[in-house]
């Protein structure tokens, strides 16, 4: 199974489109995780042309997306939990991945997804995967642009980034 993950997309106004180097992993995907900051519907209509379409929202996004999305999710693909939270907050003295691990505390997860910083990360936390995709179309800080991908086989999940230059 392929997961495509993404987080902060902010479009329209990082980007009118979706960029081709993260439509070219959609086109095979079994599913998409957004970890927020969508920042219009319009995104959730063109991501799930390609693939059932999970997420939560983001300290960006406006009522609409909150109601359909809520603020944290627990999803499960071929026996892999899964977590997803935006990972902002109103404790400012943790950081983003912080935030986003306290959010699941006592849950037993495979992988938990979050954004809201745009910097792409992958460590191990208690046997967890710790997972951040970075911003297909706002690398801010960051040298490239990114998104994830996990793949699932056999109820092992293992993930990694792709990064590019060129958000059109």
């Amino acid at each position: 199974m392929k997961i495509v993950v993404v987080s902060d997309t902010h479009m329209p106004r990082m980007n009118k489109k979706l960029p081709e180097r993260l439509i070219r992993e959609l086109v095979n995907a079994n599913a998409i995780i957004h970890a927020g900051d969508w920042t219009n519907m319009s995104v959730y209509e063109e991501l799930a042309k390609h693939a059932a379409t999970y997420g939560v929202a983001g300290n960006n996004d406006g009522e609409d997306i909150v109601r359909k999305f809520g603020y944290r999710k627990l999803l499960d693909f071929e026996g892999c939990r899964i977590g997803v939270v935006h990972g902002h907050g109103s404790v400012k003295r943790t950081g983003t991945e912080s935030q986003a691990i306290s959010t699941f505390k006592g849950v037993q997860l495979d992988a938990l997804v979050y954004g809201h910083s745009h910097i792409p990360a992958m460590k191990r936390s208690g046997g967890m995967l710790v997972f951040n995709p970075g911003s297909p179309t706002d690398k801010r800080r960051q040298t490239l642009y990114s998104f994830g991908i996990f793949s699932i086989k056999n109820g092992a999940l293992t993930a990694k980034h792709v990064f590019y230059a060129d958000k059109t």
